[in-house]
């Protein structure tokens, strides 16, 4: 075999979804609608948090952060998606596709540590509610959203130089609808080891231990919860957990499935589903669910978009 080093000169070209017509269009449509979705709810959910002052707490101030990174989650991936599918180019340069990478890894693992910290944030309010704006107060909430963020991106950095230094020369056909480290390590015509190595210690650093740390204040929340003797205050208490604990089995759930395992193991079909579940479903989902058990913040949301459309119309 002529082992070609393309890798700085030619195109990726993309597996996409579906190769006939009306799928497509079926696809476009409903992957538009929750693209759409996201756009305007993690918006709604991140502008009502900064103008409305009821909710310049801690666990707020992370919610706007995850709403915040779920626009940038799902902007990484569906707007190449969306014109593949509507019959635009599949292709993706060399360079286009590592940064693809490099973002949507960066929000993974960046998600990972959000998540994880949002759950020590609610340990510590049912747990330890008399020192709660003590430990969690406006400057460690800085920091800490700070660090996720920094370590987020960086750690990506690692995965996208190892990834970026293989020769790939024996397809350019990515058999997946966006960049992603299992597909690409696929066609390297070189050893993959030390790749496969690093997204298993990487993943069980931050997908593990960030699931796992979660779960740990999780198990001390709910046998808190279960302490408190009267049925309405384990049900309020319960209910500003539920929807964090929700999007935490989803994510983690997903998460775990693409990229804990060989790339041996891979489908394009069964990971081409999961992928869609946490880089497109999730961020639409997100804040209908953060919204729907929260009586705080859809009431906050529906005064902040009867001030916007007041100022319009006045």
């Amino acid at each position: 075999m002529n082992r070609l080093n393309w890798t700085s000169t030619a195109d990726f070209t993309l597996a996409g979804l579906s190769s006939d017509e009306r799928g497509r269009f079926f696809l476009f449509v409903i992957f538009l609608l929750l693209y759409l979705m996201s756009l305007y709810g993690n918006l709604t959910i991140a502008t009502t948090i900064w103008v409305e002052r009821k909710l310049h707490t801690p666990m707020y101030f992370f919610l706007g952060n995850l709403s915040f990174l779920d626009i940038c989650y799902s902007s990484v991936t569906v707007p190449k998606l969306l014109m593949s599918l509507i019959g635009g180019s599949s292709e993706i340069s060399y360079r286009g596709c590592m940064t693809q990478l490099y973002f949507y890894v960066s929000c993974c693992s960046t998600e990972c540590l959000l998540l994880s910290v949002m759950g020590f944030d609610r340990y510590v309010a049912i747990c330890n509610p008399l020192h709660y704006m003590t430990i969690m107060n406006k400057q460690k909430c800085v920091k800490l959203a700070t660090g996720l963020w920094l370590v987020g991106f960086l750690t990506s950095i690692i995965h996208t130089v190892f990834t970026a230094r293989l020769p790939y020369c024996k397809s350019h056909h990515i058999s997946h609808f966006f960049c992603d480290i299992p597909p690409m390590l696929k066609l390297a015509c070189s050893d993959t080891f030390l790749n496969q190595l690093l997204v298993l210690t990487a993943g069980g650093f931050l997908g593990l231990s960030s699931f796992f740390l979660t779960l740990a204040s999780y198990v001390k929340i709910i046998s808190t919860i279960l302490k408190i003797h009267t049925k309405v205050g384990r049900s309020r208490a319960f209910s500003t957990c539920a929807s964090h604990l929700i999007v935490v089995l989803i994510f983690f759930g997903s998460i775990s499935f693409m990229y804990m395992r060989p790339t041996s193991k891979y489908s394009l079909e069964q990971d081409q589903l999961v992928s869609l579940l946490y880089a497109v479903v999730t961020p639409a989902l997100n804040p209908v669910i953060y919204s729907l058990r929260n009586n705080e913040v859809k009431s906050a949301m529906k005064r902040t978009i009867n001030k916007i459309f007041y100022k319009k119309m006045y």
